[in-house]
């Protein structure tokens, strides 16, 4: 036995495995255990709240990056549309402003058939009334003279019939009726 406690007390620590005490060891293995039993303390307390916390940030920004993606494809998407919609709107007012012209156009051809019209009854109209007065002025022309050959006839009668009194007669008759009679 004093050959054991010689070995193990042998003198300063030359006679132990790698210069290690049985107290250094159990110690060590004591703490190694305790480091362990705290880790997975740790771990349960710090470290899987932290992992936690990290994966639920991962899985925010994953789904911030997917929002953001079909936000970008709706959004061109509904560019797309909004140009397709502008191409649409520019051959549909086109259509519009056609269609308005041959309205206007119409319009146009309807107001100037019309006037034609209009001008067309005016001057028949006009025509009747001149042929009307045209007969008008004629029976009263007639009328003139009529009354004209009887004034020449009674005076004819009354006087004597050598031709220069029947010239004299003339003149002054027509003299009395005026050149305005025969001119209008």
């Amino acid at each position: 036995m004093n050959v054991i406690k010689v070995a193990l007390a042998g003198d300063a620590l030359g006679d132990y495995i790698f210069g290690l005490d049985p107290q250094l060891l159990i110690e060590s293995l004591i703490t190694i255990i305790a480091m362990f039993a705290l880790f997975l303390l740790l771990s349960y307390l710090l470290f899987n709240p932290a992992r936690n916390l990290l994966q639920k940030r991962q899985d925010g920004i994953r789904e911030q990056m997917e929002t953001a993606a079909k936000e970008k494809k709706d959004a061109i998407q509904f560019k797309e549309e909004y140009d397709a919609k502008l191409k649409n709107v520019a051959k549909e007012s086109e259509e519009i402003l056609a269609e308005t012209r041959k309205k206007a156009l119409k319009k146009e051809s309807d107001i100037v058939n019309e006037a034609k019209e209009e001008a067309a009854r005016v001057l028949d109209r006009a025509s009747r009334e001149v042929e009307l007065e045209k007969n008008k002025v004629k029976d009263e022309v007639k009328q003139e003279i009529i009354s004209v050959a009887t004034v020449m006839a009674g005076k004819i009668v009354a006087a004597s019939l050598d031709e220069k009194k029947q010239s004299q007669l003339i003149a002054d008759t027509l003299e009395e009726m005026g050149d305005e009679t025969w001119l209008s």
